[in-house]
């Protein structure tokens, strides 16, 4: 072989050995760049599969606090009333406060028309002192109790201070009622109102005392009227008052002994009516006093 053959076949394997060189470089070259993008992929994924977790985690931590933020509180619920009975109305004074009230009047008093004793009840006394040509001394007393049961809108206490505002008010409106005056009553139940008028009637000039008095869901109400008829002497008012005031000191005491509690003014153990089913009406009665000058119309 000569050496021009020789020296050109060298520089051929010289070229086939440098493309060769180049063809794997390039592989080695596409291969690392093949991975690149799938590591990239790899560690996008690792990212997003941490991030969404926390989200979840941040998510479900928002929730959490959103529900425990908005979830309903416990339903505030109404005060239960504190008395559940009432006394015989008959019964709620003693056999001397009547005496010094209604000296003539039978030792039994008129039991008041009432559906539902445990709830409404009420009892009244009339007294007729004659004295013949000197004229004859006149009094009527009447004692009522309304208890008051709790309902989904009000307690019974908030229902019977309702009404216990309401009779002060109406009794100092009473029709005819001359000069009428309200004084607060101390030491009787929770809250006590004198209000007294005259009231100038065809037998004779009345002196009308009513005491209005609350203690827990229960309002007793006391009417008092005296009258100096066929000429004699009107009574005096302070006195009348007094009385009164006695008499409704006694039949709330009554009142709290008949739940059980303290020592009643009355009877030494008034007879509770049977518990009621049923709650009296929010709206008062009419005025008693009104009733009361009727009956001492009718007495007269």
């Amino acid at each position: 072989m000569s050496e021009g053959t020789m020296q050109r076949r060298a520089q051929r394997d010289d070229q086939r050995a440098r493309r060769t060189m180049r063809a794997g470089g390039l592989n080695r070259l596409l291969a690392a760049a093949a991975a690149v993008p799938v590591m990239l992929i790899a560690a996008g994924c690792s990212s997003g599969s941490d991030s969404g977790s926390g989200d979840e985690s941040g998510a479900a931590q928002k929730s959490g606090g959103a529900s425990a933020s908005t979830s309903p509180s416990a339903e505030p619920t109404v005060q239960a009333a504190a008395y559940g009975a009432l006394p015989e109305a008959c019964g709620v004074l003693s056999k001397k406060t009547l005496t010094a009230l209604v000296p003539k009047a039978p030792a039994k008093g008129k039991e008041g028309a009432s559906s539902d004793t445990a709830a409404r009840a009420s009892c009244s006394w009339s007294s007729l002192d004659n004295n013949g040509v000197k004229g004859s001394q006149f009094r009527w007393l009447n004692v009522s109790l309304v208890r008051f049961e709790t309902d989904a809108a009000s307690s019974g206490e908030q229902q019977a201070q309702e009404y216990y505002a309401k009779q002060v008010q109406d009794v100092a409106a009473t029709a005819g009622a001359k000069n009428p005056k309200s004084q607060a009553v101390a030491g009787t139940g929770d809250q006590a109102t004198t209000v007294r008028y005259d009231l100038k009637k065809s037998e004779g000039a009345f002196k009308q005392q009513t005491v209005v008095s609350r203690v827990e869901n229960v309002v007793v109400t006391v009417d008092y009227n005296g009258a100096g008829l066929a000429g004699d002497k009107t009574p005096d008012a302070a006195a009348l008052v007094k009385s009164a005031e006695l008499a409704a000191k006694e039949a709330v005491a009554a009142v709290e002994t008949a739940n059980g509690e303290g020592a009643g003014g009355g009877s030494s153990s008034p007879t509770p009516s049977k518990p009621s089913s049923t709650a009296p009406s929010k709206s008062p009665s009419k005025s008693p006093s009104a009733s009361a000058s009727a009956s001492a119309a009718k007495k007269s």
